[in-house]
């Protein structure tokens, strides 16, 4: 068998397999109107089934049952569409065949009006309209083509081969309507397919930010914290170091094992400073001059703690903002990592302030409790339009997830005066243990929210 046998046996098997199918395949609601469309095509369905019954039986003189039969099948063709578009389109063709032939035995006999349409009546032309229409909005290009050309076939085989006589021929009128229903219905059905893939990965790439936003900001506080690692680890190493010198005759057992102690926190340094220089990356802008996390001049130093939460309040206050600060409780001492985390909330809570709230009138709470600390931060309504924001969109993630990380919670809503709030509780060992506190403190605070907020919306 020659390339050009198998290719012409590959394309028949693939147009058997289109249009020779009973699968279902229904005309899903519309988005607007929902079910109106359908019910519209089943009137068609019902117009067309009595327009075709004046024409096939008074028309073509074919006979009331005859004319009853053919118009039905050719009116149920028209519903069948709705779910199965290509039996329907098959039902629609034999009907029109059988109708045409029907009517060419009268044509030649002169039982009919002289210049009577055929072979394509004017109701069955809309109902085979309807369905190359239908048929086309739900199948491949492929099929509606493939069933345009057997439909354009069959009417010159008709009409052309077979023919007839005294008749007004609408065999070209019926094939460039087919054309143009089916050319219509293919262009909005790849307009469905696109819109439908638009926001499918619409989706896709809303998720892949998420995903990747948690990943910035994981790999940030991160870097943050390696000086806080480092500083401990640095402590051991020194303190291993000297701690032979404050014994008065170390033995040469306790001598080696301090030194593996001081090596083993080296190469933990050492290690830290590569993990650091991987998770590196270029500093974010910080219009506000708050000291963002992994900006300023000197990218390392320290990691602040909430011993330079008075500088960060005074360059919020130069930025323009009415800043007060609160701090009740029985201060004790905090972790590195908690502390760090507590600056950082706060920092980022006057930063959106700034950016979402200009003019407003903002209050940071701290309150200390045996379990852990308490941050609150609410901003009252803003005085005058926000500028279009800076921000990348991660300061409410980023909190969430310093709050995560050591076990905490974190809550930010709007207050009923259009403020906002940014409630967290970190607990002091860094574990769940104290997190119930944050909804006890929060509500028993609530009164004070209505002077808070940034601008509707969740903030960046």
């Amino acid at each position: 068998m020659s390339a050009v046998e198998k290719r012409l046996v590959r394309g028949l098997r693939v147009l058997r397999e289109d249009l020779w199918t009973g699968k279902a395949d229904p005309l899903p609601p519309s988005v607007w109107l929902r079910w109106l469309p359908h019910g519209l095509v089943v009137l068609v369905a019902i117009g067309t089934t009595i327009a075709n019954g004046d024409q096939f039986g008074d028309g073509y003189n074919l006979g009331t049952e005859y004319a009853l039969v053919c118009a039905l099948a050719q009116g149920a063709a028209v519903a069948m569409a709705l779910r199965w578009p290509v039996p329907a389109w098959w039902l629609s063709m034999v009907t029109m065949v059988v109708v045409a032939m029907g009517a060419r035995t009268q044509l030649l006999a002169d039982h009919v009006a002289f210049n009577s349409p055929w072979p394509w009546g004017p109701p069955s032309l809309v109902a085979h309209a309807v369905v190359l229409f239908l048929l086309a909005l739900r199948v491949p290009v492929r099929v509606a083509a493939a069933a345009l050309a057997l439909t354009a076939l069959v009417t010159w085989v008709v009409q052309g081969l077979i023919g007839a006589a005294n008749y007004s021929s609408t065999g070209t009128l019926a094939v460039a309507l087919f054309a143009g229903v089916v050319l219509l219905g293919t262009a909005l059905r790849g307009r469905r397919e696109a819109r439908t893939q638009l926001v499918e990965q619409a989706g896709i790439t809303a998720e892949e930010r998420a995903r990747r936003t948690v990943l910035e900001e994981r790999n940030r506080i991160a870097r943050e914290l390696h000086d806080v690692v480092a500083h401990h680890m640095s402590v051991i190493s020194i303190q291993a170091q000297v701690a032979p010198h404050l014994v008065e005759n170390p033995s040469d057992e306790l001598r080696e094992n301090l030194d593996g102690i001081r090596q083993n926190a080296l190469e933990a340094l050492t290690e830290l400073r590569r993990v650091l220089g991987v998770l590196r990356s270029e500093n974010p802008e910080d219009p506000y001059g708050l000291g963002a996390p992994g900006t300023g001049a000197a990218p390392d130093a320290p990691q602040p703690t909430l011993d330079r939460l008075d500088v960060l309040v005074e360059n919020t206050r130069a930025a323009g903002l009415k800043v007060n600060t609160e701090i009740s409780g029985e201060v004790l001492p905090l972790p590195p990592g908690v502390e760090l985390s507590a600056y950082r909330i706060i920092q980022e809570a006057l930063s959106n302030a700034l950016r979402h709230a200009p003019g407003s009138e903002v209050r940071v709470e701290l309150t200390h409790f045996p379990r852990g600390l308490q941050i609150r931060v609410i901003n009252s309504a803003p005085r005058r339009p926000a500028p279009p924001s800076p921000g990348a969109g991660h300061g409410l993630l980023g909190m969430r997830e310093r709050a995560a990380m050591l076990g905490g919670t974190l809550m930010a809503m709007e207050t009923s005066c259009g403020g906002f709030t940014v409630a967290a509780f970190l607990p002091r060992a860094g574990t769940a243990d104290g997190t119930a506190s944050l909804d006890d403190t929060v509500s028993d605070n609530s009164a004070d929210s209505d002077n808070s907020t940034d601008s509707p919306g969740e903030r960046p």
